[in-house]
């Protein structure tokens, strides 16, 4: 986690890191500390790579978190997501990493993930992952992603 006085890539010119384990999330001060409110990142085109035969995976994933002391950069998290164009793993991996790693490094009151991943072999895989119950004041749109129907 970056020093949240000193975002590395803010106003910055950044190139795409080579792998998510290299990429660096920044994080800034909550502007409003002590308030209970939703920030939603939609990541329509996410790309990754199958471990299995190195062919692209696409999914919309969509992050929902209530902020603590801290909140995402969002250039630093795009290039983050952007890492993982060449990176292999599974649709579970990805998704639940994603989380775990933002909820880790920024330290929300809450973090969920929905990985709503394009069919792979015919079948598509949506993946869910939050960190607990949310707060109970707080208004939570539904993700906004329909289950895969194809073309039809």
């Amino acid at each position: 986690m970056m020093d949240s006085n000193q975002p590395l890539h803010l106003g910055q010119p950044s190139r795409l890191p080579a792998s998510p384990a290299e990429a660096v999330l920044d994080y800034v001060p909550n502007p409003r500390p002590g308030t209970t409110y939703l920030v939603r990142f939609a990541v329509p085109e996410f790309t990754s790579l199958c471990p299995v035969t190195g062919q692209p995976d696409f999914a919309h994933l969509v992050i929902d978190y209530v902020p603590g002391e801290t909140i995402v950069e969002s250039k630093s998290l795009k290039l983050f997501l952007g890492a993982f164009r060449n990176h292999a793993a599974f649709h579970e991996d990805c998704t639940v990493g994603i989380g775990e790693r933002l909820f880790a490094e920024m330290g929300p009151s809450w973090l969920r993930i929905g990985g709503y991943w394009y069919p792979r072999g015919g079948i598509p895989i949506d993946v869910f992952w939050q960190s607990g119950a949310p707060p109970a004041d707080l208004w939570l749109p539904d993700q906004g992603v329909p289950s895969y129907r194809g073309r039809g």
